[in-house]
């Protein structure tokens, strides 16, 4: 059986982001929640916490995070059903995984009154769309939002919709290397964008355009410093539509080839037993998203 004092201990270490502010929150010395994780950990047989500044968790320290998470949502959901069980105390944590480009876009936007008027917190954990789903299977997260449509083991996905992407570059860039104007060919010899090693969008982009060759590029794992760079001529990338309209507006950045966009889908991934909460924050999601993303 688990023991929850240790779990929340375990909880409030990872969330306070250290031990003293863990024990302010939960009320004990910091010397108690020291010994609680120990125990914890005695009674796993490993360590649950890496010990850095600020501490993080270990493969297993992740999964018992999962499942405090999980509990507290199904808790949650007795205490409006039980009315002499609520108690006040702190808003709902969510742990959720999402894109870098959805959360510098449109999630803000569509997650913000949901959460004021329900009273929870975000945990988000950034990965790429093609590889957010590992954190649902390792058990770490309550929801991913990725580009995966097969669900993990006990969870569920809806389709939102596409994000919508254009290969743009800067007028001066253009200038640089397509002075005579674009020439498909010589693409993968002039430098492109690519966000991080899991990052496969440009080549997609570059094998509809019959190109299956390899291509230099630039490594730039930031949303907002991917569209800087490509603002500032040092190489051509895959854009999202929503993040880039001012700039198209303006001239600052043109498409390399007109209207050839790139629709990547966007599916929500979600445990079964997450609750209603995670059940309400799934149909809020359902009704808007579509504002922003392009349907399918």
């Amino acid at each position: 059986m688990f023991d929850y004092k240790l779990l929340s201990a375990l909880a409030a270490v990872i969330e306070q982001a250290g031990f003293e502010r863990a024990a302010q929150v939960l009320g004990l010395s910091q010397s108690a929640i020291s010994q609680r994780i120990k125990l914890l950990e005695a009674r796993v047989g490993q360590p649950v916490l890496i010990r850095a500044n600020p501490p993080s968790p270990t493969d297993v320290g992740r999964q018992l995070l999962n499942h405090v998470q999980q509990v507290r949502l199904l808790e949650r959901d007795l205490q409006s059903q039980v009315p002499a069980l609520n108690e006040e105390g702190m808003p709902e944590r969510l742990r959720i995984a999402l894109n870098a480009d959805s959360l510098a876009t449109w999630w803000a936007s569509a997650v913000g009154a949901f959460c004021a008027d329900q009273q929870v917190l975000l945990d988000l954990v950034v990965e790429d769309q093609e590889v957010g789903l590992k954190r649902m299977r390792a058990g770490e997260v309550a929801a991913c939002l990725c580009g995966s449509e097969r669900p993990v083991a006990g969870a569920r996905s809806i389709l939102l919709g596409a994000m919508r992407y254009r290969a743009l570059a800067s007028p001066a860039f253009m200038a640089r290397y397509f002075a005579e104007g674009f020439d498909a060919k010589r693409l993968p010899r002039t430098p492109a964008l690519v966000f991080g090693p899991d990052d496969f969008l440009q080549h997609r982009y570059l094998a509809t355009l019959g190109s299956q060759d390899g291509f230099m590029h630039h490594l730039c794992p930031s949303s907002e410093g991917f569209l800087r760079m490509t603002e500032a001529g040092l190489g051509w990338g895959l854009v999202p539509e929503l993040q880039v309209r001012e700039q198209l507006a303006s001239g600052r950045l043109v498409e390399i080839s007109a209207d050839k966009p790139i629709d990547v889908p966007l599916y929500w991934h979600h445990w079964r037993n997450g609750g209603q909460l995670l059940g309400q924050l799934t149909e809020h999601l359902r009704q808007t998203a579509r504002q922003w993303l392009v349907p399918l």
